[in-house]
């Protein structure tokens, strides 16, 4: 690598394919250089049709095309760094090879696109063994874990302790820096390390509970490459990389992009400035959904979602949550009846109307088919709860109701939706999981967010400071909710 001493913009080139929804390929590499303030260009290697469920279609260019991209930046512009993502097939990477060879690019970056997320194969044989001897003009290789196994002909490891000899294995035969990620194991925290002939420097972080991952692998390569363009070192890279990347990750939900594995948030980091360059103002929905993200982020992570996520929570502790679940409805009901008498519009009188109707009838008929809430005293939790929604109601202002009733719709839909997707048929929650993450119930939610938009932008912001009170105050309690089952006494606990 060479070092960037007259603070050049770093002209970086992306090889790979497309991605038409922006999550992942071409499309996530030119947003991370640009993140990281380089000037991006592409090079197409196959045009996809692909979203957020999946891969619908792959159309490979033929080689001359993709040779005559190659050439035509490498004639005109002086290359500061190479990320190479997708390639295809033996032709593609052969003719990419014979360009790097004659070319001779600096800071060079690999992202051996060879396993899908399914564990599938994506390569024949031969494109294997041909990316295996790209590797040898690579600086610096970025392959997920089943990746970093089949360039080495061995088993994916299974823990991290494997992975790092294999990647010590791989960097000091080829005589390459690694970047070995650790996002495929289990754990609560996500380790990553640059490995190389003469050490490794490992990093860790906590792992952030979302779906919305899509191209995260695309993004952090390309953003490596562009920091070694800079002039930083593969550790230094790495330093900056995850930080922005954690926080592109934890900033993917607020997006809503797609219905499936979502994007990150390429631009998290320049959003609020851009917004007010704009004259605009930042939607105060979305400033309190980040605002909760450490309480949520506590929520969704508690033992007792883990386990009905992973279908091994015993039933008995889920029907002590669905009990105190229906107790709390019945309150929550009329909290909703309570925003619709107040509401402006008799179109928003509409909404919180059936809202309060769905939350007795649908809500009520899913719950009451498994347990009855005959004889169950709330818990102190349900009542905290109640209490705190009983006393938003009583303000009598419109804009504190919804703001407290909105976190109900909201976390429910963001979790249940997650679980949804990602629950194996057969699951014994299943019925649940579909509830909350279905499309009805997000556009309802999408609905919610939408009304409590309007009535923070009609009030002082006074009111909004209320409204902001609420809204928190209405999540904290969601954590408690969530975390209550798990250490409630089912024998002689509080809620019989």
């Amino acid at each position: 690598m060479s070092a960037n001493t007259d603070r050049q913009v770093p002209r970086v080139l992306s090889i790979a394919g497309t991605d038409p929804t922006g999550g992942a390929g071409l499309h996530a590499d030119l947003k991370s250089i640009a993140a990281f303030g380089g000037y991006g260009m592409g090079a197409v290697t196959a045009v996809v049709a692909q979203n957020t469920t999946g891969v619908q279609s792959v159309h490979p260019l033929p080689l001359e095309t993709v040779r005559a991209q190659l050439e035509s930046v490498s004639d005109d512009v002086q290359i500061d760094a190479v990320k190479i993502g997708m390639l295809g097939g033996s032709g593609v990477v052969e003719t990419v090879r014979a360009w790097l060879e004659e070319v001779r690019p600096p800071n060079v970056v690999l992202d051996p696109v060879m396993v899908a997320s399914s564990g599938d194969r994506l390569l024949d044989a031969d494109a294997e063994a041909s990316v295996r001897e790209l590797v040898r003009l690579a600086d610096l290789v970025t392959p997920n874990i089943p990746e970093l196994a089949v360039l080495l002909e061995e088993e994916p490891a299974e823990a991290w302790a494997t992975a790092r000899r294999q990647a010590e294995r791989l960097a000091v035969e080829w005589d390459v820096a690694v970047l070995l990620k650790g996002g495929h194991l289990d754990g609560e925290t996500a380790p990553d390390a640059v490995v190389t002939r003469d050490g490794i420097a490992e990093r860790e972080s906590d792992r952030i509970r979302t779906r919305n991952t899509h191209g995260t692998g695309c993004s952090l390569s390309s953003a490596m490459a562009t920091a070694a363009a800079w002039g930083l070192t593969w550790e230094e890279a790495l330093d900056s990389a995850k930080d922005w990347l954690g926080g592109a990750i934890a900033a993917a939900d607020a997006l809503r992009v797609g219905h499936g594995h979502g994007p990150v948030d390429h631009g998290h980091h320049v959003r609020d400035a851009v917004v007010e360059q704009l004259g605009l103002a930042r939607a105060w929905t979305v400033r309190q959904w980040e605002a909760s993200a450490d309480v949520r982020r506590v929520a969704e992570q508690s033992p007792f979602v883990a386990a009905l996520a992973e279908g091994t929570l015993e039933r008995a502790r889920f029907d002590w949550y669905l009990e105190q679940d229906l107790l709390y409805l019945r309150d929550y009901a009329r909290v909703l009846a309570r925003a619709a008498q107040l509401a402006p519009t008799s179109e928003e009188q509409v909404f919180w109307a059936r809202a309060s109707a769905g939350c007795l009838e649908e809500e009520a008929q899913l719950h009451e088919a498994s347990v009855s809430a005959e004889g169950v005293r709330a818990a102190e939790t349900t009542l905290a709860y109640t209490q705190h929604l009983e006393a938003c109601t009583a303000s009598g202002s419109y804009a504190v109701v919804v703001a407290a009733v909105l976190p109900c719709f909201w976390l429910y839909q963001d979790v249940g939706e997650r679980l949804g997707r990602a629950a194996s048929p057969g699951h014994p929650y299943e019925d649940w999981l579909s509830a909350y993450g279905a499309d009805e119930f997000r556009e309802l939610t999408l609905r919610a967010i939408e009304i409590t938009e309007g009535a923070a932008q009609a009030v002082s912001p006074a009111e909004r400071e209320r409204m902001a009170w609420a809204f928190q105050r209405s999540m904290e309690k969601e954590r408690e909710f969530f975390e209550a089952p798990w250490t409630a006494d089912l024998e002689t606990g509080p809620a019989r």
